[in-house]
């Protein structure tokens, strides 16, 4: 049998309000998720011995033996479904590590979707939306892969209409943040719900709470949001996540481009693709 191969798209907050730090820990939320055409790539395939393999830009940032939430949902989902097959699974690691876009829940829930496929389980049961609430918070979001407005901790999940084929730029300046640090930073002050409308006027009525936080952490960050809210043609420029990656959308591919090139000879790390479904 050939091996599954699985897009794990990146994971775009075009808008992140944190309302209140919730008893059990974790922060209520409104947010829009959108998701990229691209990101990291997982295949698998069944095998004699259970194997698991990191290739790509970004692997040498993670150990193939350490904790891994790929690895951490392809043991609950054998666990859950009885299943008894060892797996290789390979992970094509091209988005930056700790940079906002939802990187490791996205890995996560591609294994999950190419799991499924190969042992003829339904992308869309219910089990698997369960198996991937217990990984995170972000990894609903990531199995359904569709623009939603998420609520709670980010994973009850209402899909809206997104704009596929918008040109989308992904910028990180080469430096990681803490998810847990940026959160402990947050003012507590609640400012208040996601309007109505489309979603790109829901967008750039929104903000992103965490922004704030993460720059200071990060200063790094406010030379990436500069250079892309002054970029031509740029409907919306904005932090995703707890960071450090920014995102841009835009009128069109060539500013697009444009954009991507002078982030790019600033040494930064750019990903120039369209927002999906």
């Amino acid at each position: 049998m050939s091996p599954i191969i699985e897009t794990a798209p990146a994971k775009i907050n075009l808008a992140l309000h944190v309302r209140h730090r919730r008893a059990d820990g974790y922060h209520e939320l409104e947010t829009l998720f959108a998701f990229a055409e691209d990101g990291d790539r997982i295949e698998v395939a069944v095998a004699e011995a259970s194997a698991f393999a990191i290739t790509g830009p970004f692997a040498a940032e993670l150990e193939a033996g350490g904790d891994n939430l790929v690895t951490r949902a392809a043991a609950a989902f054998c666990a859950h479904f009885g299943i008894a097959a060892h797996h290789a699974i390979t992970l094509h690691k091209v988005l930056p590590i700790a940079s906002g876009i939802g990187g490791g829940s996205a890995d996560a829930a591609a294994t999950l979707r190419a799991l499924a496929r190969l042992h003829g389980i339904a992308p869309d049961h219910a089990d698997l939306f369960g198996i991937a609430a217990g990984l995170g918070a972000d990894v609903p979001a990531c199995l359904l892969g569709r623009t939603t407005l998420g609520r709670g901790k980010g994973d009850a999940l209402e899909v809206i209409a997104g704009m596929p084929g918008r040109s989308l730029l992904l910028v990180n300046p080469g430096v990681a943040v803490s998810t847990a640090a940026v959160f402990a930073r947050w003012d507590g002050v609640d400012r208040g719900g996601i309007v109505e409308g489309d979603l790109l006027a829901r967008a750039v009525a929104g903000r992103n709470d965490l922004e704030a936080p993460a720059r200071a952490l990060a200063p790094a960050i406010d030379a990436v949001l500069a250079l892309l809210a002054g970029a031509p043609a740029t409907l919306l420029s904005r932090m995703s996540g707890s960071g450090a990656t920014c995102f841009a959308l835009f009128d069109d591919a060539a500013a697009c481009h444009d954009a991507a090139t002078a982030a790019t000879a600033r040494g930064w790390w750019t990903l120039e693709t369209r927002l999906g479904a």
